[in-house]
């Protein structure tokens, strides 16, 4: 009877560890589950700070380059180019990177599609509306939408064997030349404009002062 009592007087020692253990383990886990939510939430604030440094940064140089800012005069420009290019120094001034955890495969993938788009970018100057083509065929093969235009296949393929994160990036990098292009384009409108405008009151000019 005696010799019961104890064993029972054990086992129930041993309960109440194994209870205590197991609550321990699950305040532990409730924590670190917490903790990822944090992580993963100051991942995404940094990655929207990356964002929109880039995103400032595009529209500095969009400011710089703009058709007003041809058409005012040299002193004037130069005193908003200097507000610009200091805006454009303390942007820089910030430094935020998060870094992309990426198997053996997804590093290799990366850097063919890079490979692709820096090929792409450097035809710039001698063909740019064939590069647009290719760069939309590139941007619609990275579109979860139905795209307006053919799809670049191949390097679909090649975005998809990417991180995430990369895919994104990737994505955001052809939004940025695309822009960029179309930025180009109207002003290269412009100034044809401004030109044709500026050779027709020449003429008209001209045959007024014959007639």
């Amino acid at each position: 009877m005696a010799q019961a009592k104890i064993n029972a007087k054990a086992n129930e020692g041993r309960f109440c560890r194994s209870s205590s253990m197991a609550d321990r383990s699950s305040r532990l886990l409730e924590s670190l589950d917490q903790l990822e939510l944090r992580v993963e939430a100051l991942r995404e604030a940094a990655t929207a700070v990356e964002q929109e440094k880039e995103i400032l940064l595009e529209m500095i140089h969009s400011v710089q380059n703009s058709q007003d800012m041809r058409q005012i005069s040299d002193g004037e420009r130069e005193e908003l180019n200097l507000t610009a290019n200091r805006l454009m120094g303390r942007t820089l001034t910030v430094e935020v990177s998060v870094e992309t955890i990426r198997n053996p495969q997804q590093q290799e993938s990366l850097k063919h599609a890079t490979r692709i788009i820096d090929e792409v970018v450097s035809k710039f100057l001698d063909d740019l509306g064939n590069a647009k083509s290719h760069l939309m065929s590139l941007y619609s093969a990275c579109s979860s939408e139905v795209p307006p235009g053919p799809v670049d296949q191949k390097f679909q393929s090649i975005v998809i064997g990417c991180a995430l994160e990369d895919q994104k990036k990737i994505k955001r990098r052809l939004e940025t030349l695309l822009r960029n292009i179309e930025n180009s384009d109207k002003a290269i409108r412009l100034l044809e404009h401004s030109k044709g405008a500026a050779s027709k009151t020449l003429q008209q000019n001209a045959e007024n002062r014959f007639n």
